[in-house]
């Protein structure tokens, strides 16, 4: 019997998908973890395992992933996640001044909490945390519950997450400053798959800052499968800064899932950087009538990376408003790509939407690929969208300089002026000058 080509490329992804799993599931919950009971985590993981049994890697010939290659996931026999500690000169460096309290997750790990002691009604910790207060069915009610949990990069998380970074504000809490979380990934000579998970829960009335920030410690090579659940329920509020700056030969590929109530409201600040290759899944689920969504996306690459954001917006009632920019600066030979999608069904009706995606090539050999999309049921909405492409005005560029400024200096005032629009909107201080001064070194 002859085996087509396709079948032998199957098998080798779902063997690869399997063995990340395997490596993954060798890492043992700590004792803490068993005294407080951990069966319903367990079967959670099993049952994701198990949807993990029909599928496989997706390949270009899938349309949602037709611009971006994630063969080389096969290509790398990974090692389970090694166990470092962050030293204090690296978190220092990290640490941002306005946090209140700062939790370090090293190779998906819980390593070091730092910060002043939180207000009641506000729950920063991981699995033990929670467990400790006896409060597993927290985690029943809210992990892996979001739709779109049986997606494969998704399943392969809950399948093989050896820990969960926990924010929980409880209803009518006002907490004023931001929430670091820093998922650190640790590399040593083999390279690394680590799986970081987040919960993050804003009952009723609560209002909070979240900075959920990737990094590397070392130059190796890694696969970084991050998942952040967020549910803001009603009357909620949660802006969310999003920081994407993993090592130069890393995977990211991470997905956020946000769950918001009736006249919920959450902002996503997103920010990419590194990686070799990285993509982020985002998906918003409008649960209830007069939600708002606000998502701030910026994309800056160069060299050989590839950067992919693949946004979904999903009304369900009336009411309902989003507005989405997304702006990519891409250099050298770079590749961005953007596919925002945003469902309006007929139940829908009264939706305002609003999405833009602009993009800056500042060389001949620089790519996007993007794709705005509608889908839209209701007959009376008020939905726009649009994209741009285009490189530096030459104009521009010429006025700047008949004023005595240097060119490369006026290449980068342009470039300031195009990324600050997004950067401006982080609600954080010294996070928002460092990255400013970031792109003025760029």
């Amino acid at each position: 019997m002859s085996v087509s080509s396709s079948t032998i490329r199957g098998d080798r992804t779902r063997q690869a998908l399997f063995l990340n799993y395997f490596l993954s599931q060798r890492l043992e919950f700590d004792s803490a973890l068993d005294a407080g009971g951990c069966d319903s985590l367990q079967a959670l993981r099993d049952r994701a395992f198990h949807q993990l049994v029909e599928r496989t890697l997706p390949t270009n010939r899938d349309e949602n992933w037709r611009f971006t290659d994630i063969s080389s996931l096969r290509d790398l026999e990974y090692v389970p996640d090694q166990q470092y500690s962050v030293t204090t000169e690296e978190l220092a460096s990290l640490q941002l001044p306005e946090a209140a309290h700062t939790i370090v997750f090293t190779n998906g790990k819980q390593s070091v909490t730092t910060g002043e002691s939180l207000p009641t009604g506000v729950v920063v910790g991981n699995l033990a945390t929670v467990l400790s207060m006896r409060k597993a069915d927290w985690l029943d009610r809210y992990l892996a519950k979001q739709p779109g949990s049986d997606e494969e990069f998704t399943s392969l998380n809950t399948a093989g997450f050896n820990d969960v970074a926990i924010v929980w504000l409880t209803k009518n809490t006002i907490l004023d400053q931001p929430i670091h979380v820093l998922f650190v990934s640790q590399v040593g000579d083999s390279p690394l798959l680590t799986q970081p998970r987040c919960l993050v829960i804003a009952e009723r009335g609560s209002s909070m800052t979240l900075i959920e920030e990737h990094t590397a410690g070392g130059t190796g090579s890694y696969f970084t499968n991050p998942v952040t659940e967020i549910w803001v329920e009603e009357n909620a509020q949660v802006h969310h800064v999003r920081l994407q700056q993993d090592g130069v030969n890393a995977i990211h590929i991470g997905k956020t899932a946000v769950s918001q109530a009736r006249d919920a409201r959450y902002t996503c600040d997103a920010i990419d950087q590194g990686a070799a290759l990285s993509r982020h899944n985002l998906e918003i689920h409008q649960t209830g009538t007069q939600t708002e969504t606000t998502l701030n996306g910026l994309t800056m690459i160069k060299g050989e990376q590839v950067a992919d954001t693949h946004s979904a917006i999903a009304f369900t009632h009336p009411h309902g408003s989003s507005r989405q920019l997304q702006k990519c600066i891409v250099d050298d030979n770079a590749h961005a790509i953007f596919n925002g999608k945003v469902f309006v069904p007929q139940a829908a009706q009264l939706t305002d939407a609003g999405q833009l995606n602009r993009t800056l090539l500042l060389s001949p050999k620089a790519r996007v690929d993007t794709k705005p999309q509608l889908e839209i049921v209701a007959d009376n909405v008020k939905c726009t969208h649009g994209a741009t492409v285009g490189q530096l005005d030459a104009d521009e560029l010429f006025y700047l300089q008949s004023r005595g400024i240097d060119p490369a200096i006026a290449r980068n005032l342009l470039i300031y002026a195009f990324a600050y629009e997004i950067l401006d909107q982080v609600p954080v201080e010294s996070l928002r000058q460092r990255l400013l001064k970031q792109l003025a070194i760029s």
